[in-house]
């Protein structure tokens, strides 16, 4: 979650007037604190923890990520996992199925000596999702999750999402103009670039709690809304939905978190606050620490949805203004000297099949700019594992 890099500084900044919108001057702090995002995941299922360092809300870095670190799960019988950098910032470990009935923390030692330590947290069970759908509206596709307790004992739920889609470029493409050598190159039908898969991942909080309610359950909780115009219903849309159940404590630091993050922007809003997270420095005790590290099983569901499910009458708006024109191209140097021929077309372009031959050596093509004709721009052609 990029926002937890950046949500130390709203915690100082100041709101908007009540008569005029006010935009308070960037802090530029001179440190640069330790952010740490993930889950110690309990179950069988990989555990994944991400670390970077914040950056200045006028930073023209947005990413920074903590690579060169040792990162250890503890339980509280001195038994120890060590997760594996991937030189990015991130910490991985295959299922560690952890024991019941212990406490787990992470420690964390950075390549620099900092040493890091969360609160020794219990293992907190979560219970399988029930079901992910949707609700056809006048503006949109609404996803929701339905989930429950029958031990009535989660009451404080986190959700996040990855979602992957096929979608094709506007025209398609079968051959393309080399600059490098001014010939025409033919595609062959492994190398097409019409249908390509996207992927997007989850950028808001998505909460709920229960505690109010007298059963423990969740009943058509909201996660996106998708316009019904969206490229993600072109054609096939999927979305992994992953369920993390929380404390009291995860739960107020992640509606803190959201509240600082997401609901700024008026009188009304909430007022920004300290980020009080569950991680602390051990080196330097007044260094502040941004992140809450969790012990619980990961519950996940995948499902799919054909475009067949919008309303007639509606469907996908290509992103892009993209218009076809007719190029005459001679396979040889000096082509641009060719009558008639296009004058400095764009390079590289992209063609579809030849229309016509009207001789001499002279080829026309329809073409269009290469983000209207090779998906590859924007997604990959590699089918991921997964799609059915």
């Amino acid at each position: 979650m990029t926002r937890l890099r950046y949500a130390f500084y709203f915690s100082f900044a100041c709101l908007l007037s009540c008569r005029k919108p006010y935009s308070p001057p960037a802090i530029s702090a001179p440190n640069s604190y330790l952010v740490v995002e993930g889950v110690i995941n309990s179950g069988s299922d990989s555990t994944i923890i991400k670390l970077s360092k914040t950056v200045n809300l006028n930073s023209k870095v947005t990413l920074n990520p903590l690579s060169g670190a040792t990162v250890t799960v503890e339980g509280s019988q001195s038994n120890t996992w060590t997760l594996v950098g991937d030189g990015s910032g991130n910490y991985t470990s295959a299922g560690l199925s952890l024991p019941a009935g212990q406490q787990y923390r992470l420690r964390i030692n950075t390549s620099d000596g900092g040493q890091y330590l969360s609160d020794f947290v219990a293992i907190k069970p979560n219970p399988p999702i029930d079901s992910v759908g949707y609700t056809l509206l006048p503006d949109g596709v609404q996803l929701y999750v339905n989930t429950h307790d029958p031990a009535n004992n989660t009451h404080y739920y986190r959700w996040d999402y990855d979602e992957t889609w096929i979608f094709h470029a506007k025209y398609q493409s079968v051959s393309w103009l080399d600059p490098a050598t001014n010939t025409m190159q033919y595609r062959p039908s492994t190398k097409l670039v019409y249908f390509c898969f996207a992927n997007d991942v989850s950028d808001n909080i998505i909460l709920t709690s229960t505690t109010k309610l007298s059963s423990d359950v969740v009943y058509q909780s909201p996660l996106t809304k998708i316009p019904l115009t969206s490229e993600k219903f072109e054609a096939k849309y999927s979305i992994l939905v992953k369920q993390y159940a929380l404390t009291p404590e995860a739960y107020a630091f992640y509606q803190n978190l959201k509240k600082n993050t997401e609901q700024l922007g008026s009188i009304f809003d909430a007022q920004p606050s300290q980020l009080a997270g569950n991680v602390h420095s051990v080196t330097h005790a007044a260094e502040p620490v941004i992140g809450y590290v969790s012990v619980s099983n990961i519950q996940s569901k995948r499902i799919f949805l054909l475009s067949t499910i919008l309303p007639k009458g509606t469907g996908a708006i290509y992103p892009y203004d993209c218009k076809e024109d007719t190029a005459f191209y001679k396979n040889k140097q000096g082509y641009n000297d060719v009558q008639n021929i296009l004058i400095n077309p764009p390079h590289p372009y992209e063609a579809t099949t030849p229309i016509s031959a009207p001789g001499g050596g002279i080829i026309a093509y329809k073409y269009s700019t290469p983000i209207c004709m090779d998906c590859t721009l924007r997604g990959t052609t590699q089918t991921p594992s997964f799609w059915k």
